[in-house]
């Protein structure tokens, strides 16, 4: 059952900065809705759907902008957030699933929900303001049996970095710890992301701002994509998951410690390889590769913010990388982390924003601007830091046998969307993919090529490897 929000009192309200409007522009064509998914034991979580709702209220106590709603303008320009004084009662209560069809487990109705748009109708002038949270409850199948939590909000109020907070709270709330805080924070009810940067850091020239539009339209233009299945169709966002064990987890980290990179560039640089090797090219032929990186910014804030500080407070480095399908994992890694920190180093995460912004928003009103119009703006987005929880002995309290943090891909975005995280020492990334332009198929057998990359990679360092077959 959705989440009610009705008669709640505003007050106050602010128009959307930059970065929040280009979420508002690209959520309604599928890319941009946050997906906080639990799957609950059938002793922890369907005896007690009240413990559930209680601690998703709390939630929207703790964080404002959770309990928002999205105005869209009369005018057609920037959407406006209103902020109630107080949250509404959400209705949470365990809804069957239909006796009609199949019951769906947990990764089919992790799919099924992250694919229900609720803001896509309310896009217009007309339309009506709409919550940035939404919340269901459903019953899963025997054997296992148990209940899925899933909590889908509006990237404008959500990033990356606070759904992993808003994750570790929930668990911390199911297992008894308490409310989040006993003082709400509300940064993303003053300002949004650009209004915080400093002057300083932000500034660039109008010469070079020019440099770098025409720069990144090029290297848009002359990037190859993985091969489309189906274009023209309606599409949704589906999932795989790439693990990996505690020992390949620190096999791999070290191999990165001692490349002096992060994992985002292995990650990044293996997911080139096995993009490039899957289209079974001639020995040596080129095709050049974007990488968005994406980069959590509230320490570069005036003032600086925690992850706690939820709302969206993310920017993006896009490089584009020349592949010819012989490159070493860590050689091209290093290529992959030196292109991102030298962009970094020289403030293009902060500087250049709008001008991706700005970018984004065109690509949207035309899609033609991009290959086959498929709206694909890189092959892969990695985040700059993984997300580390440290939560087994709460997630056994609260009965939480799995969880996933991740968002929708299949509007505007990149091919691959890969949300890492260790947990308790063991890498797991949810990968994110538009079908059906892309199928499961063909991403499962990239994923298991990145796998065998990273891990032949972590075994025989700086040493070529057979091809996958």
């Amino acid at each position: 059952m959705e989440t009610e929000h009705a008669g709640a009192e505003e007050w106050r309200a602010r128009a959307v900065g930059g970065t929040e409007h280009s979420w508002c522009r690209a959520v309604p064509g599928g890319t941009g809705t946050t997906l906080l998914a639990l799957r609950l034991s059938a002793a922890g979580g369907a005896a007690d759907a009240e413990a559930l709702q209680a601690a998703v209220r709390s939630l929207q106590k703790a964080h404002p902008i959770l309990r928002a709603h999205l105005r869209a303008s009369p005018s057609g320009g920037a959407a406006t957030l209103a902020f109630p004084a107080s949250s509404s009662p959400l209705q949470l209560s365990l809804a069957p699933q239909p006796a009609s069809e199949p019951a769906l487990d947990f990764h089919s109705l992790l799919e099924r929900e992250l694919n229900r748009n609720p803001w896509a109708s309310a896009s217009g002038p007309d339309a009506a303001a709409a919550p940035v949270l939404f919340a269901a409850l459903y019953e899963l199948p025997p054997p296992a049996g148990g209940v899925a939590l899933l909590v889908r909000i509006h990237t404008v109020a959500c990033d990356r970095a606070a759904s992993a907070a808003l994750a570790r709270e929930l668990i911390a709330l199911l297992a008894g710890a308490g409310d989040p805080g006993e003082e709400e924070e509300a940064a993303a009810v003053d300002a949004g992301l650009e209004e915080r940067i400093p002057q300083r850091d932000s500034w660039k020239p109008f010469w070079a701002r020019g440099v770098d539009m025409v720069g990144y339209s090029i290297n848009g233009l002359r990037t190859s994509t993985l091969p489309f299945v189906e274009t023209g169709t309606a599409r949704s966002t589906q999932m795989l998951r790439l693990g990996f064990g505690r020992e390949e987890t620190a096999r791999l980290l070290d191999a990165c410690k001692e490349n002096g990179v992060r994992l985002c560039s292995a990650m990044a640089a293996a997911t080139l390889l096995a993009a490039r090797r899957s289209k079974k090219l001639d020995s040596g032929q080129q095709e050049t590769y974007s990488i968005a990186t994406l980069i959590n910014c509230r320490e570069f804030l005036e003032p600086a913010l925690d992850d706690h500080n939820v709302g969206f407070f993310y920017s993006a480095i896009t490089n584009t990388h020349k592949i010819h399908g012989e490159e070493v994992l860590w050689e091209l890694a290093k290529r992959c982390h030196g292109a991102y920190s030298n962009a970094k180093n020289s403030k293009k995460h902060l500087t250049d924003i709008g001008d991706l912004n700005f970018l984004m928003c065109r690509a949207i009103e035309n899609p033609q601007l991009t290959t086959a119009s498929a709206l694909r703006t890189a092959l892969i987005s990695v985040f700059e830091e993984p997300v580390t929880y440290d939560t087994s002995d709460q997630q056994s309290k609260a009965g939480v046998e799995d969880f996933v943090c991740g968002a929708t891909v299949h509007g505007i975005g990149p091919s691959i969307g890969m949300f890492d995280s260790i947990r308790d020492g063991q890498l797991d990334c949810a990968c994110m993919y538009p079908s059906p332009l892309h199928s499961r198929k063909q991403m499962q057998e990239i994923f298991d090529r990145v796998k065998q990359i990273l891990h032949e990679g972590c075994n025989v360092n700086d040493e070529k490897y057979e091809d996958c077959t």
